[in-house]
């Protein structure tokens, strides 16, 4: 009851989120090139913490209008003390140029997407309306709530957690918005005026302040002055100066406002139409998999809510890995269970079969209950480790209730053979069990990320065998005991008179070959012990030989394809635009010659972006990167067991179709 209360209670992500014992602290430096922040930026808050303990690497990272320095963090100090030293020596600097913003210091924190959404329209818009488009699905997406649960797994989730919403979405594939003053010369001349009393104007008026308190009877009032303004006609009125006659100079008398986007080149298009793309993240204690529910459920119902023509489609679902990793454990269990069930009924007898066969799911209801406790999630980790554990749960089951049975055959009562026959092979049991826990116990002491990543493998299996053995030891042998006494007569029943025959069988098997031919292994134990030796030196051999290949990590089929280019810088960004509409073109092509299984076509959906690389497969502090010259086009294709053909193959593929690209630097 507790295993399975918990499994709707415990939060279901992809991967282990977890920081990675760094810090990052970022600086922005408007309008300033990448060697302006290398020297005003980068350089100053290096030297000012290369001598504080527990760091253990210093990177730093100059992007056009921001510096960022990462800060490794060595092993066994507390992230937080060391983000607080260098807090105070990057506050202490006094030589970064005027013109750079606030240093911004956090823990940096690897975290995923549920998935993408990415939003097109059949008309001609400009950026601002598909903008507005993303945003109002982004607040529909953090309000939405779901209608209720469609099946019992839902139900169970929603009663023993609660109803769960989005709590995080972003958009991508846009531009920042910005507020543009561009001041007229000629007016600042016909007036008398410098750039510098209109900036000094916009940055004295345009800002909420502290104004102190008022003490009165009925208690203290805290008073603040709000003058932040935030739109392009909030900002027209600011008075920059007062003539000769009292009346006073308006920031719209010497520049045009405008509210627009940043100054950057920047375009996204989805399956060949203009395209903003949303992320659904999952944070705290959210369910991976009831958010992933409620989004397919939003876009089922989104052409209800959004204007005539707009589509919302479902990209790269991670979500679909998590789900796949449960149902390869529900498979596995289920397949499991049967077998344990089918062997032991056929050799030795069914009712033992099913006492022994529950041990499965009592000692993974005990693993699941202590995974909140020892800080485990249900992620592809954690699964992995369940899938692992499957084949050797039963392991103690299965000796205590075969020795057991033996007793029983014998003549012994059952009452008799379940304790006589568990205390046999009790320390054979507890030290088979506790030798495999202690095989995984290294991974718990582990350091840096994969002491963070790893120890979910042991914190699983080590608790689950550990309630296998408990079950073993105090409960199967209470069950074993009301098993019926042997009987010598014949079965009258077919199906028993079957199993009668497959069990004696197995006997006969024992008697006359097994143990036959183990006696002559003992006899001969120095032949025996000889002849394993060689056979360990002989696959050693084919180890050393490379015969036998090694990888830390096995080549897994990708569903997602990228490819990332690289122009001259100072291109212009019709140029980037081009390149990526080829890319573009030779992934369709590719797309349709290829099929899968189902003879559809292998390619779901492609992402185009030009002047950014959204993709990312590594940790970027910065976000994606933005620039001119550079681009990206995402290739999604259909899931790799409906098809044959491998991802590398369609790689292949499109290189070919693709050629040569002019001017190209780097694909």
């Amino acid at each position: 009851l507790v295993g399975f209360s918990t499994w709707f209670q415990l939060k279901k992500e992809i991967f282990p989120e977890t920081s990675i014992d760094s810090v990052a602290v970022r600086v922005p430096y408007p309008n300033a090139t990448p060697e302006e922040v290398e020297r005003g930026v980068c350089v100053p808050i290096e030297e000012a913490i290369s001598d504080l303990t527990g760091i253990d690497t210093i990177r730093s990272t100059a992007s056009q209008n921001i510096g960022t320095v990462t800060v490794e963090v060595e092993t066994g100090y507390d992230v937080r003390d060391v983000m607080d030293d260098v807090k105070s020596r990057v506050d202490a600097i006094d030589n970064f140029p005027e013109e750079t913003e606030k240093p911004v210091l956090e823990e940096i924190v690897i975290k995923n997407p549920v998935m993408n959404l990415a939003i097109t329209t059949d008309q001609v818009v400009d950026e601002t309306t598909l903008t507005r488009l993303a945003e109002q699905i982004r607040d529909d997406l953090l309000s939405f709530e779901s209608k209720g649960a469609t099946n019992v797994g839902e139900f169970f989730a929603s009663f023993f957690r609660g109803e769960q919403k989005i709590s995080q979405v972003s958009i991508a594939g846009t531009r920042e918005y910005e507020i543009s003053i561009e001041v007229s010369d000629r007016r600042l001349r016909e007036l008398g005026l410098t750039h510098s009393q209109v900036a000094e104007a916009v940055r004295r008026t345009s800002v909420d302040l502290p104004g102190g308190s008022v003490r009165a009877e009925g208690g203290e009032v805290i008073l603040r002055a709000l003058g932040k303004r935030f739109t392009a006609e909030e900002f027209r009125t600011i008075p920059v100066a007062t003539q000769e006659d009292g009346s006073e100079i308006l920031l719209e008398d010497v520049a045009e406002v405008l509210d627009a986007f940043e100054d950057v080149d920047l375009s996204a298009r989805f399956d060949e139409r203009e395209a903003v793309l949303v992320n659904v993240y999952r944070v705290g204690n959210e369910d991976t998999l009831t958010l992933a529910n409620l989004v397919r459920e939003y876009v089922s119902q989104a052409e209800q809510r959004l204007p005539e023509g707009v589509s919302v489609a479902i990209w790269n679902d991670q979500s679909s890995y998590l789900q796949g990793r449960l149902d390869l454990l529900k498979r596995n269990a289920s397949m499991g269970l049967l077998l344990v069930l089918l062997v032991l009924a056929l050799f030795l007898r069914p009712s033992l079969a099913f006492l022994v066969a529950l041990g499965i799911p009592v000692s993974f209801a005990g693993g699941i209950w202590l995974m909140p406790m020892l800080g485990i999630s249900i992620n592809m980790i954690s699964l992995f480790s369940f899938i692992l554990v499957l084949g050797i749960v039963v392991d103690d089951a299965i000796v205590t209730g075969e020795n057991v049975y033996s007793r029983i055959q014998s003549g012994e009562h059952p009452r008799i053979a379940s304790y006589k026959g568990t205390h046999e092979v009790g320390t054979v049991v507890v030290f088979g069990v506790l030798t495999t826990m202690v095989a995984f116990t290294p991974m718990l002491g582990l350091s840096g990320v994969s002491g963070k990543i790893w120890p979910n493998i042991p914190w699983v299996v080590i608790p689950t065998l550990a309630f296998s053995l408990l079950q073993s030891k105090f409960v199967l042998p209470a069950h074993l005991s009301l098993l019926a006494p042997h009987r010598s007569e014949k079965p009258k029943n077919p199906l028993f008179r079957l199993q009668r025959v497959i069990a004696d069988g197995l006997e006969r098997f024992v008697q006359k070959v097994y143990k036959p031919a183990l006696g002559v292994a003992l006899r001969w134990r120095y032949v025996t012990w000889a002849s394993f030796i060689g056979l360990f030196i002989i696959v050693v051999g084919f180890v050393v030989a490379g015969h036998i290949k090694f990888k830390f990590f096995p080549e897994v089929e990708g569903d997602v394809l990228t490819a990332k280019f690289e122009l001259p810088q100072g291109v212009p960004f019709e140029a980037t635009q081009e390149v990526a509409s080829r890319l573009e073109q030779s992934a369709w092509t590719v797309g349709n010659r290829i099929t899968n299984d189902a003879g559809k076509p292998v390619v779901k959906h492609v992402l185009v972006s030009a002047g950014t690389q959204p993709f990312q497969t590594g940790f970027n502090p910065n976000g994606p990167p933005k620039a001119t010259h550079i681009g990206e086009v995402t290739m999604e294709l259909t899931a790799a067991a409906g098809r044959s053909i491998k991802a590398r193959e369609v790689v292949d593929a499109w290189r070919k179709e693709l050629g040569s690209v002019p001017g190209l630097v780097d694909l």
